[in-house]
């Protein structure tokens, strides 16, 4: 007599992890707030980078200029001053660049969030 067994495993673990990888493929359209949402994100986020670049290399700059200016570094007397004028200039835009493209983004995509907030 041939006994045939079935076998059935179950794991919720491992159900679960085959459901998060098959989420990251099905192809899911957007929702009206979901899109509402991603414009907002988009224009509080406009300038953040190019204001921090600019401000940390000019804190950078001046660091280094404080650096000569506390000996830690082997130099004279104007190389601090130079540093240091150097890093203070180049600090000195990175609020107006924040404000100037984070301005320009709101323009850009007000007349889309309006639109579709109305909608919504």
């Amino acid at each position: 007599m041939d006994n045939k067994l079935f076998t059935y495993q179950y794991s919720a673990e491992r159900n679960a992890e085959v459901e998060k990888i098959r989420e990251r493929y099905i192809v899911k359209e957007e929702s009206k707030l979901e899109t509402v949402r991603r414009l907002d994100k988009r224009v509080q986020m406009a300038g953040t980078l190019e204001g921090l670049v600019i401000g940390v290399i000019g804190c950078l700059l001046f660091g280094v200029g404080m650096c000569f200016g506390l000996d830690a570094l082997a130099g004279a007397d104007w190389l601090t001053l130079l540093f240091c004028i150097i890093g203070a200039i180049v600090m000195l835009p990175a609020y107006p660049v924040y404000k100037y493209i984070s301005n320009k983004t709101r323009k850009e995509l007000a007349p889309e969030i309006l639109k579709l907030s109305d909608e919504i």
